[in-house]
């Protein structure tokens, strides 16, 4: 198996190419609508991707938030690079050991999804030659770039797809390996290593969607396949897996199709509505109803190999239906899970009849929908079973939350680069470099031993605030008094999993972040609140959007103080008199349990233990002597 990784990070500087800043919004201040069409590149020929997405002929939607300018819209020249972003850029060139180029050309790069509303991505070279030391292995890594992030999809209130633009122009800063990482594991190691890294500058942004990895795949005989946008780091390993053996049973199939003889595909896609229309397919049924059709395409030799591999979703049916879904039709019915879905066996015999389809040697697939849409599909799934007789076929896969794939477009290639004209080439002088050089971060393992020798944590605390990029916050908190094992506890396990379940990070700056934790824990240390009601208030805060107040006040722990204490345990002392007569000091755990059931995140438990373990105490003391033979009240 060969891997190789892109990684895309966000940067934290105000938006590429012009200055409006790098901050997402829920806020739409109006819209506009728009077609794209596939041009040539510089090489004069039309990419393959391009080419089936324009094919579609969409109108895209587009929202404009406040803050937005007419870059973004694509009516108003591109502004020189952000001079922050390149930094950031050059700063990961250093630290990574590449060679920054002398002169910065930007390119523009062919992308007609509607994601960019120009039509195209602009994208810079950075640097080369770059090197990741790692687990006594080195890995190269061939680029550096700077380019622009793409517009978010979102939903919208008409037909069509719709896009905010508030993502759209972003820094991403993208580094490429080699194909020398050579499993799951180790890739999702080499994506942390380098996530460290750009966490190190402490200019990327936060929260999930900042970060994003495009993962390459292939196995010995198999193809280089693109898994696209995967965005949590914990599933890099699990995708590259799957797709290992998604490529490993196409293979099979291959070889099977080889050894019997089976040349491609050359039957003519055709009609079979009428001899649908007497079936009880509720789904074919309903397109037929709508205005659609269904057709039929014959596939001699491909019998049984449909449904191949049943016992998982790697099968050669399951990579035809996802040709006609990325044709926007739901998906196909092929003879190997015939009769079925309400198609009854005098049916399919007919339709095999129509097809020219003989014996169980012979398969077809039905498609239904709109025929502009039926036809296109019809034709992507004739190719895709031409290109099983090869094998794999190289292509761009989507990731699915399970850790499997579906298939998105062709991989595309060199033809969709040209060079862009609005944005004239910048220098990459000795001063710049020598100046980011005299700059560079702590790097992190020289951070992580910091953290353990002047911090106090142990190494698996430090890795986790290195990794996480949470340093700098940790470093500001600690500078202003709070203990640094109960920082590390909320930054490592406190907020992560709340940020997770919200969908976007508390605060996207670290600035920001710190200035909100050091408010929840100057409670802590000023006795108004115990460490205990951290996570409580934390998540009042983060999954309700409460201010610090309104979190306290709907947690039921403002104000607090020790008030109160001596008269609860007491009471508590005269109600369990029984159990603590009976136990002696084996009772303080129950009695404990009992009384942060009511006073926990109100009063801290170490004040609360040894308010317990003083009374406690002082009421054994004071009883009589047990008769002998009884045993001790504190064993």
């Amino acid at each position: 198996m060969k891997v190789g990784l892109e990684l895309h990070q966000q940067l934290a500087t105000g938006k590429l190419f012009c200055r409006c800043p790098s901050e997402l919004s829920e806020t739409v201040r109006g819209g506009f609508s728009r077609r794209l069409r596939a041009t040539t590149g510089e090489a004069g020929t039309l990419d393959a991707a391009a080419q089936q997405q324009a094919a579609r002929d969409e109108l895209y939607h587009y929202q404009v938030p406040p803050p937005s300018c007419l870059v973004e819209a694509d009516e108003e020249p591109p502004h020189p690079l952000n001079p922050e972003a390149l930094v950031v850029a050059l700063t990961l060139a250093e630290l990574l050991d590449a060679r920054p180029v002398d002169e910065i050309q930007v390119m523009r790069k062919l992308v007609v999804d509607g994601s960019n509303t120009s039509g195209f991505q602009r994208t810079a070279l950075v640097a080369v030659d770059g090197r990741l030391r790692l687990n006594g292995r080195s890995y190269s890594l061939p680029t550096f770039c700077l380019e622009e992030d793409a517009a978010r999809r979102v939903e919208g209130p008409e037909g069509g797809p719709h896009y905010r633009l508030d993502r759209l122009g972003i820094p991403l800063l993208e580094i490429a390996t080699g194909p020398e990482i050579r499993s799951g594991t180790e890739a999702r190691e080499v994506a942390e290593a380098l996530g460290a890294l750009l966490r190190a500058t402490r200019r990327v942004r936060r929260g999930i969607g900042s970060v994003r990895e495009d993962v390459n795949v292939s196995v010995e005989g198999g193809s280089r396949v693109e898994i696209k946008g995967v965005q949590e780091l914990r599933l890099i390993a699990r995708f590259v897996e799957h797709e290992g053996e998604r490529q490993e049973k196409l293979l099979a199939v291959r070889e099977e199709l080889r050894a019997r003889g089976v040349a491609p595909p050359k039957g003519p896609a055709l009609p079979v509505t009428d001899l649908i229309q007497g079936s009880g397919s509720r789904s074919l049924l309903g397109v037929i109803r709508s205005g659609g059709g269904v057709w039929g395409l014959p596939l001699p030799g491909f019998g049984g190999l449909l449904g191949k591999g049943t016992e998982g979703p790697e099968r050669l049916g399951r990579e035809l239906a996802d040709r006609a879904r990325a044709e926007g039709l739901g998906g196909i019915l092929h003879s190997d899970e015939l009769p079925g879905y309400g198609i009854e066996e005098d049916t399919v015999v007919r339709v095999r009849g129509r097809l020219g389809v003989e014996g169980s040697r012979d398969a077809f697939v039905l498609v239904a929908g709109p025929e502009p849409a039926a036809v296109r599909a019809l034709g992507s799934i004739r190719q895709r079973a031409e290109q099983a007789l090869e094998g794999v076929p190289e292509e761009t896969r989507d990731p699915l939350p399970e850790g499997r794939t579906r298939y998105s477009r062709p991989l595309p290639g060199r033809h969709r680069m040209y060079p862009e004209t609005d944005v004239p080439p910048l220098p990459v002088s000795p001063e710049l470099l020598e100046t980011v050089r005299r700059n560079l971060p702590e790097r992190p393992e020289v951070a992580r031993a910091r953290l353990e020798r002047d911090g106090g944590l142990n190494a698996e605390l430090a890795y986790q605030l290195v990794r996480d990029g949470e340093v700098e916050i940790f470093d500001t908190l600690r500078a202003r008094g709070h203990p640094p094992g109960l920082v590390a506890r909320v930054l490592t396990q406190d907020l992560p999993p709340l940020e997770e379940r919200r969908g976007t990070p508390l605060a996207q700056g670290a600035a920001e972040l710190a200035r909100i934790l050091d408010s929840v824990l100057a409670e802590v240390a000023q006795g108004r609140l115990a460490k205990e009601g951290v996570p409580t208030v934390l998540e009042k805060m983060v999954l309700g959007d409460r201010s610090l107040s309104q979190a306290l006040a709907e947690a039921g722990l403002a104000p607090k103080a020790e008030t109160g204490l001596e008269s609860r345990v007491e009471a508590l002392l005269d109600r369990e008199r029984t159990l603590w007569e009976t136990r002696g000091m084996a009772a303080f755990q129950p009695l404990m349990g009992h009384l942060m059931a009511t006073v926990r995140g109100r009063i801290d438990g170490q004040v609360v233990a040894k308010e317990l373990r003083d009374r406690l105490g002082r009421r054994l003391a004071s009883l009589p002597p047990r008769p002998e033979g009884e045993g001790p009240r504190d064993p």
